[in-house]
């Protein structure tokens, strides 16, 4: 039996199949490479010393789709697909809504068709809107504040409704935090195509020399240096967790959110500093108006994953922002 993988050539999702290739599953790849690149499935392989069944397909093709689920005994599904830039989903709303929530609907569709009701979504800490109480537990209002987040909120509700119609079905609603950080072999990491709408890539090309700055978006916050404070976890915990959630998935029948993060916050200028210490660059930056939409202070109570999943962080920020650099001094020549 096989665990499927959509968008398993992704930032998150292919260092997830190193995990459970590593861990002894199989794993069956769907990707369609618009924001991730072919070569990462090889470097996955490479890494973990183990072949995957890659399919280039999209989740919008419900023939592929289920002619995936035809040729391979599928056991359940990790769900990473989905376009997920917040600026971009203001901008294209309507193919971020039929992109994330049709793609998703005609996955869930196949999966009942062929008797696969386990499914681990990658949902996120935006469904939190602008809630300020933190720690932000699970339990908090839920919220969006752009089409990006209203997708990953309708598709927590739409799979609610699911196991509702239907107790056979099984969901793990992972709320991530700010995964951060590479492999150790430097082979995988975070490489977006463009210009990064994450802090770390950014960082990284600063200091890489690729860009010239960087823009820190507001510095008279409510903190302890006026920038904004984010819960930043190395993304391979990130990819644990996803390992912990399909053994969760396997026994427990329901729709359960879990928050991944590692429980406390770190500022933007604190990553810098953090980053510029493992790189020896110093990164200039430019202060720049507050974004739309964005709060002071977001991170984690992690508490409920780690009683009913056994999963908590373990890596700091130090190693998160060193593996980073070796990542980017491997991908950008600089070695």
């Amino acid at each position: 039996m096989a665990i499927l993988v959509t968008g398993g050539a992704g930032y998150i999702g292919s260092h997830t199949c190193v995990e459970l290739l590593n861990a002894g599953k199989e794993v069956v790849v769907l990707d369609n490479f618009c924001n991730s690149k072919p070569e990462v499935v090889a470097k996955i392989e490479q890494v973990a010393g183990k072949r995957v069944v890659l399919y280039e397909a999209d989740l919008l093709d419900c023939e592929a789709v289920t002619g995936m689920f035809r040729e391979n005994k599928i056991e359940a599904v990790i769900h990473f697909a989905g376009l997920k830039a917040v600026g971009e989903s203001v901008e294209i709303p309507l193919t971020y809504y039929h992109n994330n929530i049709t793609g998703t609907v005609n996955l869930l569709e196949v999966m009942a068709r062929f008797h696969c009701k386990k499914l681990v979504f990658s949902s996120s800490a935006t469904v939190y809107g602008t809630n300020t109480d933190v720690p932000f537990r699970e339990t908090h209002p839920l919220s969006a504040t752009n089409p990006y987040g209203r997708t990953k909120l309708m598709l927590e509700e739409i799979m609610r409704d699911t196991y509702v119609s239907d107790n056979e079905w099984s969901f793990a609603l992972l709320r991530y935090f700010n995964p951060i950080g590479a492999h150790k072999s430097g082979l995988l990491g975070e490489d977006p195509n463009g210009i990064p709408n994450n802090l770390l890539p950014y960082v990284a090309q600063v200091a890489a020399g690729k860009l010239p700055y960087l823009s820190v978006y507001g510095d008279d916050y409510d903190t302890k240096d006026g920038t904004g404070v984010r819960d930043y976890l190395h993304v391979v915990d990130l990819a644990v967790g996803h390992l912990n959630a399909f053994d969760y998935v396997l026994d427990n029948p329901g729709a359960e959110a879990f928050n991944l993060g590692t429980g406390r916050g770190y500022s933007v200028l604190e990553i810098v500093k953090s980053f510029e210490k493992a790189s020896g660059v110093t990164i200039p930056c430019q202060i720049a108006p507050r974004r739309a939409g964005d709060i002071a202070t977001c991170y984690a109570d992690p508490h409920k994953a780690k009683k009913a999943l056994g999963w908590e962080a373990k890596r700091g920020i130090d190693e998160m922002c060193e593996d980073s650099w070796r990542f980017t001094k491997r991908n950008h020549g600089l070695d």
